[in-house]
This record gives structure tokens, sequence and C-alpha cells, in this order.
């Protein structure tokens, strides 16, 4: 599949989504354990960025990532369980990102390959063309709160009531 060039940065903004649904179950499903929120939040985000082949940007992240790497792959295996119902929305994001990457030129097949071994990545869902991913998208961002609840009319359409009055 190949990509419009302009569509790239809306496909990675509906990719962060992803991540930031994913990150927001990870964290209370932790906390719910009882971890403490300082340390929850730093694992929480090695997770994310290890699932998506993220290099951590800073000394402090790369040195936590580093330090609890064995914290990081145990809740990595804890997504195809615990968070199994996030597994489609998963699945579609990485491997949009893949053919972000590839449009950019970059190899993230390690990626996919990852979340494979992991059981993440569901192989034989279908690679979703960009307009179905973004309904995914739209649809967990507000279910979590992420995104913004869609207005009932757009800006400049009408309706009409059920007694054929228009409603602006």
């Amino acid at each position: 599949m190949t990509l419009e060039p302009q569509l790239v940065p809306v496909l990675r903004e509906g990719i962060d989504v992803i991540k930031m649904v994913l990150f927001r179950e990870l964290k209370s499903l932790l906390l719910s354990r009882g971890r403490e929120p300082v340390y929850v939040n730093k694992l929480t985000g090695a997770v994310v960025n290890e699932l998506f082949g993220v290099m951590p940007s800073g000394a402090v992240i790369e040195s936590f990532s580093r330090t609890n790497q064995d914290a990081v792959q145990k809740t990595l295996g804890m997504i195809s369980t615990k968070l199994d119902h996030l597994k489609i929305p998963l699945t579609d994001a990485l491997r949009i990102q893949f053919l972000c990457d590839s449009h950019e030129g970059l190899n993230s097949t390690a990626v996919l390959e990852k979340a494979q071994k992991r059981d993440i990545l569901i192989v034989e869902r279908d690679v979703p063309l960009p307009g179905a991913f973004m309904n995914i998208v739209r649809s967990f961002g507000r279910s979590y709160g992420i995104l913004d609840p869609q207005p009932l009319t757009t800006p400049g359409t009408t309706q009409t009531n059920q007694n054929g009055g228009i409603v602006k």
C-alpha cells in the first residue's frame, strides 16, 4: 500500500492516540496492583516505547528503561492476556506505523516481529486501510476521552426533525 505524503502525519497522530489508550489501560492495571504511581508512570511509558520501538529520549528515561528491563518485559507480556481487548487497535496501529516508517525509508519489521512473538499482533488480521484505521482511532479516542466527541451536525449543514422542520 502506498501512502500520500500528507496522510502520514495524520496517521502518526492516530498511532499516538492508540498509544495513549494503551498507556491509560496499562497504567490503571499496574496501579490496581498496588504499585507506586511515579514508578507506574515510568514503567508504563517504557513499555509503550518498547512495544512501538521508540528510543527513549533523555538520560533519566533511558536509564529507567535499562535498569528495569525485566519489569518492562514482564509488563509487555501482560498486554496479550490482561489487555487483550486492545489487540485489534494495537495490531492496526503497529501495522500503520510500519507503513508510515516504510514510506519514510525506515525499516520497522523488528517491531512487528516482537509484537507477534508477544502475542499482541493479530497475524491473520488484514492491514487496515487508512480510513478504517482512523475510524478505530476516533472510536477509541472518544471513548477514552482523548478526542472530543463528534458534534451532532457539522457547521453549515442542516438536518430535518421528525416533523420535517429544519434544525440548525
